[in-house]
């Protein structure tokens, strides 16, 4: 293995890593604040790329109509909640995003889809139909089980992970698909060419990773989410609402899993199930970090990526049993220093 050879794997290491940062970032910071493993991360990471692609080819994407029904499904939920509780003000909020927003999304889809949209549209569109799909998943499936064990949610997260892939082969089928890059061309770095994706890649996870920083630090919403992540108790007292968090929390979990999808599906080609295998490499950045440590999980992400890197070259055929066997050496690591004690409730 010559020089070339490691520059063009540190190329691909980096790219992939950068990647499952922002996925090991989202993981975390879904579980530090509903304690939620929330496994089927990978699934948005599916339907982000899968709708943009659909919409590149000229097609109608299926989560038009998933988005749909799935809205209806919430809004019948929500009146049901509002009758049980004599409360209706927050009914027309719910009709404005559970009924609303996907209806104007089914009816624009029509004339937005087409070969000639130009590429910027197609992903903010996408992001419009897959990151509702996120709250409206918290709301269905979490919230009303929001003070359940670590463990009975971590179940929970699984049976959801095989509801939203088999939804996925319905509404997306199982060929696979690949998207434009965002960037063409290439440059010239030191001995190797890297190719324009991956400087766009890399340029897009800093700005998000920056972006949630100011997020986390500036803004109220952001302040609530920090607090509810310490102390989901000391946070209801002080009048924050724990399913307003969560909710706020699935959001951005759902928009960062389509725009991972969205920025590697120009690089490998993603079928309705490959969210599954990218989501637990991001599991393992996460694991590193303790799913509670943003940049042990950022580092974890890189080293993942590197490692998968370098294990397609040496042994390609066990590359993916060489990265997820990561996980074992890390717990065991983690439970030397780990204390015992009981779920927050």
């Amino acid at each position: 293995m010559d020089s070339t050879i490691i520059f063009i794997l540190l190329q691909d290491g980096i790219l992939n890593g950068a990647v499952y940062a922002l996925l090991g970032l989202a993981l975390v910071l879904v579980f530090v604040v509903t304690r939620v493993v929330f496994i089927p991360q990978g699934e948005f990471v599916a339907y982000g790329a899968l709708t943009l692609a659909f919409m590149v080819n000229g097609k109608i994407p299926g989560t038009v109509h998933l988005l749909l029904i799935v809205g209806v499904v919430v809004f019948l939920v929500e009146v049901f909640s509002c009758m049980r509780h004599n409360d209706w003000k927050k009914l027309p909020k719910t009709i404005a995003w559970t009924l609303v927003l996907p209806g104007l999304l089914f009816i624009a889809a029509p004339y937005v889809v087409s070969t000639k949209t130009p590429l910027w549209i197609d992903v903010l569109f996408s992001l419009a139909l897959v990151i509702p799909l996120g709250p409206m998943t918290y709301r269905l499936v979490f919230q009303p089980i929001a003070e359940a064990s670590v463990l009975v949610l971590l179940i929970i997260g699984v049976a959801v992970h095989f509801v939203l892939t088999g939804l996925g082969l319905v509404f997306f089928g199982a060929e696979g698909w690949r998207t434009p890059p965002f960037l063409e061309g290439e440059v010239k770095f030191g001995a190797v060419t890297w190719s324009a994706q991956t400087f766009f890649v890399l340029g897009t996870c800093a700005a998000l990773i920056l972006i949630l920083w100011l997020f986390f630090g500036k803004t109220l919403y952001g302040r609530a989410l920090r607090a509810t992540a310490v102390n989901r108790r000391g946070a209801r007292l002080v009048g924050i609402s724990t399913n307003l968090s969560g909710s706020l929390t699935f959001t951005l979990a759902a928009a960062i899993g389509a725009l991972s999808g969205m920025l590697i599906s120009p690089v490998t080609t993603i079928y309705y199930d490959t969210g599954f295998i990218v989501g637990l490499k991001g599991f393992v950045a996460a694991i590193v970090g303790g799913m509670v440590s943003y940049p042990l999980a950022a580092a974890g992400a890189l080293f993942v990526g590197i490692l998968e890197a370098f294990s397609s070259f040496w042994a390609s055929a066990y590359k993916e049993v060489i990265v997820f066997t990561l996980i074992i050496p890390v717990l065991m690591w983690r439970s030397f220093g780990a204390t015992q004690s009981d779920d927050e409730v």
